[in-house]
């Protein structure tokens, strides 16, 4: 028997569906079939569209744009997640806190910090962490690769941000401003290290006495120069 209006039914495993398409696409993944090969590289996959979007990779073709900024990319899926960017809609929600993503796998990753899980692993030391993305970042502290390469000096990065971040010190901009007082600076991490000094917020404290301060640098300054010496 079928559904109503879905006469096309799967010997495999009883999937049902409306076109006689839809069951050959379907029956794909049974066979492992991949009809469409891309005629530059080895990709194949199941889908005409699919390979109509992966060719785009290859021509530079990215026909879907923003229309709030100068964004583009090659899928009309991947632009719906930017534009959530744009509108702060966060529909994919954490179970065990308030964390929310704009995709389902930002969430996948963030359920990795409540469960401790840390699948990727260097075969270099015993570093491991929840995101391939990581893993390879952390893999050029061992190759000494800096892909990132600044187009005015000779600095290069691990890291794409930390070149972002590099280049207000040519271009002289400075998003981050105090409402406090006149600061501005180039990086979040800079703001927020300057907004202690308002707050009074010393979160590094020396384990050997009293001292304390606003940033990690300025306590190990301390102890080489206290506690080092003392012991000498």
């Amino acid at each position: 028997t079928y559904p109503a209006g879905k006469p096309y039914k799967c010997g495999e495993c009883g999937y049902c569906c409306t076109t006689a398409g839809k069951l050959k696409y379907h029956t794909s993944k049974h066979t492992g079939e991949r009809p469409y090969k891309c005629s530059e590289c080895n990709y194949t996959c199941m889908k005409s569209g699919n390979l109509k979007s992966h060719i785009r990779i290859h021509t530079g073709e990215k026909p879907f744009k923003c229309i709030e900024c100068n964004y583009s990319c090659i899928e009309f899926g991947t632009l719906k997640v930017h534009m959530r960017t744009h509108s702060g809609e966060k529909p994919y929600k954490c179970t065990v806190c308030n964390y929310s993503g704009t995709t389902a796998g930002s969430v996948k990753y963030h359920m990795r910090i409540h469960t401790g899980e840390k699948p990727f692993k260097c075969n270099e030391c015993n570093y491991s962490c929840t995101t391939s993305v990581n893993l390879k970042i952390h893999s050029r502290t061992h190759s000494g690769e800096k892909p990132y390469k600044c187009t005015e000096c000779n600095y290069s990065s691990r890291v794409s941000c930390h070149l972002k971040i590099h280049m207000r010190k040519h271009t002289g901009e400075k998003p981050y401003k105090c409402s406090e007082c006149s600061y501005s600076c180039t990086s979040y991490g800079g703001f927020k290290i300057h907004m202690r000094k308002h707050t009074g917020e010393k979160p590094y404290k020396c384990s050997e006495c009293d001292y304390s301060c606003i940033q990690s640098g300025h306590l190990k300054k301390h102890m080489r120069r206290t506690h080092l010496r003392t012991a000498i």
